[in-house]
C-alpha cells in the first residue's frame, strides 16, 4: 500500500491472467501428466516401428513430410504423430499453469474418446476381437487403446470443471480498438478461415466417394466402427480422419465466429495440426511433379487451389492464434489493480 492524496493505492501486482486460478491446478497437473505419459506411449510405438521395419532413423524422420520417402509401413501414421507432438506441447503448458491449453486439452480429450469410443464399437464383433487374441502386439495395442480411455477420461473431467467465470463484459462498440475488440475480429477471422475449409474438406470427400462408388453406409461405418478395415491397425482410418477433421473445423469455426474466448487454444493446436498435413500434401505434389500437371484439368486445379487456400489459411489461423497482447487471457483480472480513496470520515 501507498499513500496518494490522501488515499490508498493498493500497487500490489495482481495475478498473473494467463495463469490458472490456484483452485485448478490440481486439474492442471493431472491432464498435463496423463497427456504426457500418453504422448510417452505414441512415441514408444514409433520407436518400435522404427526398429522393426527396415528403413533408417533417416528414413522416418524424411518421411515425416514426405509421404513417398519411407519405404515401410509404419505402426502409427501422420495424425499420430502429429498428435503425439500436441500431447506433449499441451502438458508442458498444462504443467506451466497456463489457461490458454484449457481447450486444447479438451480437443486431445474428445479426439483420444472418439477413437476408444470406435475402437470399442469394433470389440463387439468376435473376429475383430480375435486379431487381437492372434496378433503378437495384441494385447500391447488393446493395453494402448484402454490407456487412451483413462486419459480422455481423465482430461475430460479435469477439465470442464476448470472454469473462471467472469463476468463478460459487453460486446464492444462498432470501431472499437481495446484488446476485447481486437480479439473478437481476430477470431471472427478464423472462424470463417475454418468454415471454409470444413467446407472445402467435405467437398472432396464426397467428390472421392462419389467417384470411386464407395457405399455412404460403410463409410460411414468406418468412422465409428475399428473392425470395418477388417485388419488390427493403431493408425487412424482414412473414414475417422476425414470425418473427424470436418466436424472439428465446424465446431471450432462456429465458436470462433461467435467470439468465444476460450477456443484459442484449440484453433492453434488443430489448425497446426491442419497445416502439418497440408505441408505433407504440398511435398508429395512436389515429389510427384503434380504441379507440372496440376492445370491439365478443372480437377486438378481445384485441388491446387484447395491446397493453397489450406497453407494459406492454416498459417493465418496460428499467427493470429499466437498473436501476442491481443489473446483472451492477456488483461488484468478485475481483482488485480484496486484503488481506494478513503476520505476523512472513513468513506470507501
Amino acid at each position: 500500500m501507498v499513500m496518494q492524496d490522501g488515499g490508498t493505492v493498493d500497487v500490489r501486482p495482481g495475478p498473473d491472467p494467463r495463469r490458472a486460478a490456484p483452485e485448478h491446478s490440481g486439474a492442471y497437473l493431472a491432464t498435463g501428466l496423463c497427456l504426457t505419459l500418453y504422448a510417452g506411449v505414441l512415441g514408444a510405438w514409433t520407436v518400435f516401428g522404427i526398429t522393426q521395419g527396415d528403413s533408417s532413423t533417416w528414413d522416418f524422420v524424411e518421411g515425416l513430410f514426405n509421404p513417398g520417402a519411407s519405404p515401410t509401413t509404419q505402426i502409427l501414421g501422420p495424425y499420430e504423430w502429429a498428435f503425439t507432438a500436441a500431447f506433449l506441447v499441451i502438458a508442458v503448458l498444462m504443467l506451466a499453469q497456463r489457461r490458454v491449453a484449457r481447450s486444447a486439452a479438451l480437443l486431445s480429450g474428445f479426439v483420444l474418446l472418439a477413437l476408444s469410443l470406435r475402437e470399442g464399437v469394433g470389440l463387439l464383433h468376435a473376429a475383430y476381437r480375435h486379431q487381437y487374441t492372434n496378433d503378437p502386439l495384441g494385447s500391447w495395442a488393446l493395453a494402448t487403446r484402454g490407456l487412451g480411455v483413462v486419459v480422455a477420461l481423465v482430461v475430460l473431467f479435469s477439465m470442464f470443471p476448470a472454469t473462471e467465470r467472469q463476468q463478460d463484459a459487453p460486446p464492444p462498440a462498432a470501431g472499437a480498438t481495446g484488446p476485447e475488440a481486437q480479439w473478437r475480429r481476430l477470431s471472427r477471422i478464423c472462424g470463417v478461415l475454418f468454415l471454409v475449409m470444413a467446407l472445402a474438406e467435405l467437398g472432396w470427400a464426397v467428390r472421392d466417394m462419389t467417384a470411386t462408388g464407395t457405399d455412404t453406409g460403410r463409410y460411414l461405418r468406418g468412422v465409428v466402427d475399428g473392425s470395418v478395415l477388417g485388419a488390427l491397425d493403431l493408425a487412424a482410418s482414412a473414414e475417422f480422419t476425414t470425418v473427424g477433421s470436418v466436424l472439428v473445423l465446424l465446431i471450432l469455426g462456429v465458436l470462433a465466429l461467435r467470439g468465444r474466448r476460450e477456443v484459442r487454444g484449440a484453433l492453434l493446436v488443430f489448425a497446426a495440426l491442419e497445416l502439418y498435413m497440408t505441408v505433407r500434401t504440398v511435398v508429395w505434389l512436389t515429389v510427384s511433379d503434380f504441379f507440372n500437371r496440376s492445370f491439365e484439368t478443372t480437377e486438378g486445379a481445384l485441388s491446387m487451389a484447395t491446397t493453397a487456400y489450406g497453407l494459406a489459411a492454416m498459417t493465418s489461423v496460428v499467427v493470429l492464434a499466437t498473436g501476442r497482447g491481443i489473446g483472451p487471457y492477456d488483461g488484468r483480472r478485475p481483482e488485480g489493480v484496486r484503488t481506494a480513496a478513503v476520505g476523512r470520515e472513513g468513506w470507501l
